[in-house]
C-alpha cells in the first residue's frame, strides 16, 4: 500500500522548534507518513497568503493526501478546528477562512473537529499546531474516518478573495495575494478572465504607479522595467525584469490593485 502523505503549511518559520515538533507528533501517531512541507515562510498571521499557497499546491497531490494548515492568529480563542473534504483530499485547519480557495473551487464538506480523543492529552492555549491539528491529521492519515471527528457544519468562515470586484464598466479592484521569492506581486486577477490584455490598452495600478505593458516572459522587458505577466499560478503578476517589483513599488500582501480597460 502507498504510504500516506501529510503536507504542512504554516507561518511558523524555521528558526524555532515548532515545525519539527509537529512532525514528531505526526510520526508518533503515523510513523509511515510521508511529510511534505509546502511552506513555513508565510508572513505571520497571513491567512490570505496561506489560502493562496495551499490552493496552488493541493491539485498536484494524490488522492487521500492530508493537508495540515496552521495559520492561526485566533489560537486559544473560540475559533473552531475544522476538517474539510474536497477533491478526494482532506484539509485540517482553523476555521478562519484559510481554506477559502478550496471552498470556491471544489465541491466540499466541512466538519467541526470536536472529538478530543484525537488531540494530544494536554492541549495548550498557544500551540494547537502541535496539540490539535497535527494529531488530527495523523489520525486521518492512519485511516480514521472523517465522520468520527465531528458532524458537518455549514457556517464555516469564507473569505471572498479569489476574484476581484467589478467597480466600473471597465474597472475592477483586487488585491495582492502573495509576493514570491523573486519579488513578483501575484494578484487575485485570474489570467483567463482577462484574455485580451495583449490586444487592447489597459492600466493596472498598484501603489503610486501604473503598469501598462503585458509581457510573455520575464526577459522580454528591460532591467527593472515593470510589466504584467500571466504567471504559472493562473493569476496576473506584476513583475520587474531582473529586479523585485515589490521593492520598486513598496507594496505588500493585501495591497489594493486596480485594473482599467481603456
Amino acid at each position: 500500500m502507498r504510504r500516506p502523505v501529510i503536507t504542512l503549511t504554516t507561518d511558523f518559520g524555521l528558526s524555532d522548534h515548532f515545525v519539527g515538533t509537529m512532525k514528531g507528533v505526526i510520526l508518533g501517531i503515523c510513523p509511515e507518513a510521508q511529510i511534505v512541507d509546502i511552506s513555513h515562510e508565510i508572513g505571520p498571521f497571513g491567512i490570505h497568503e496561506g489560502a493562496y499557497l495551499v490552493a496552488q499546491a493541493y491539485p498536484y497531490f494524490p488522492r487521500g493526501t492530508v493537508h495540515v494548515v496552521v495559520v492561526d492568529p485566533g489560537v486559544g480563542t473560540s475559533r473552531r478546528p475544522i476538517l474539510a473534504e474536497a477533491a478526494g483530499q482532506r484539509f485540517v485547519a482553523p476555521d478562519n477562512g484559510v481554506l477559502s480557495f478550496i471552498y470556491a473551487r471544489e465541491k466540499h464538506k466541512v466538519r467541526w473537529i470536536k472529538a478530543e480523543r484525537f488531540f494530544l492529552k494536554n492541549v495548550s492555549r498557544t500551540f494547537h499546531g502541535r496539540d490539535v491539528f497535527s494529531p488530527a491529521g495523523a489520525h486521518l492519515a492512519r485511516g480514521v474516518a472523517p465522520a468520527k471527528f465531528g458532524k458537518p457544519i455549514i457556517d464555516y468562515m469564507r473569505l471572498h478573495i479569489e476574484k476581484p470586484v467589478r467597480t466600473a464598466r471597465r474597472g475592477w479592484t483586487g488585491a495582492i495575494l502573495k509576493i514570491d521569492h523573486f519579488g513578483n506581486l501575484i494578484t487575485n486577477f485570474p489570467a483567463d478572465g482577462f484574455p485580451d490584455l495583449d490586444t487592447r490598452p489597459f492600466e493596472l495600478s498598484v501603489g503610486l504607479q501604473t503598469v501598462e505593458r503585458l509581457a510573455r516572459n520575464y526577459a522580454e522587458c528591460g532591467p527593472s522595467e515593470l510589466f504584467v505577466i500571466a504567471g504559472s499560478s493562473g493569476y496576473l503578476e506584476i513583475s520587474a525584469s531582473q529586479a523585485s517589483a515589490a521593492k520598486i513599488l513598496g507594496c505588500g500582501v493585501g495591497a489594493p490593485v486596480e485594473l482599467r480597460l481603456l
